[in-house]
C-alpha cells in the first residue's frame, strides 16, 4: 500500500504548490472531496473535477496562506489515513489557524476516489473506524 501513500502525498504537495491540474492527475474523474474548512460547516461536498476545482477557488478566496503537512500515514485496505498539521491565513481576516488535521482518502486503482478533512486526529480515526 505504500503506492497509495505516495500518491497522497503527490496530491498533498501539488494542493500546497497551488497545483490544481497535477491534484487533478491523481484525482478521480468522480471523486468526492469532504474538506475540513473549506465549506465545511454548511457540509459541501465536492464532487468531480470540476468540484475539485471549485474547492481550490473558494480556498484561494478565502486564505492567502493554506498549507498542510502531513506527518504520519496508516493504510487500510484501499484507505490511507493521514495526520499532521493545517496553516492557514485568512485573506481578509488576518487570522491565523494552526490546527492538527487527519485525512480519509480512499485510493482506487492509482486515483484517489474520496478525500475526506478533519480538525482533529480523534475524528479522522473514527470516521476510518479506528481507535487509537
Amino acid at each position: 500500500m505504500e503506492k497509495n501513500v505516495e500518491i497522497v502525498r503527490e496530491s498533498v504537495d501539488a494542493v500546497n504548490r497551488d497545483d490544481i491540474e497535477e491534484v487533478l492527475a491523481f484525482t478521480d474523474a468522480d471523486a468526492e472531496l469532504h474538506s475540513a474548512i473549506i465549506g465545511g460547516a454548511e457540509g459541501n461536498i465536492y464532487r468531480g473535477h470540476d468540484g475539485f476545482r471549485k474547492w481550490f477557488a473558494e480556498s484561494t478566496a478565502s486564505f492567502e496562506q493554506l498549507d498542510t503537512e502531513l506527518t504520519e500515514f496508516r493504510t487500510v485496505d484501499d484507505r490511507v489515513i493521514a495526520f499532521g498539521r493545517i496553516y492557514a491565513r485568512g485573506r481578509e481576516s488576518g487570522l491565523e489557524l494552526d490546527s492538527e488535521t487527519g485525512w480519509v482518502f480512499t485510493v482506487r486503482g492509482d486515483k484517489i476516489v474520496k478525500a475526506e478533512g478533519f480538525l482533529s486526529r480523534a475524528e479522522a480515526l473514527e470516521a476510518a473506524g479506528l481507535r487509537e
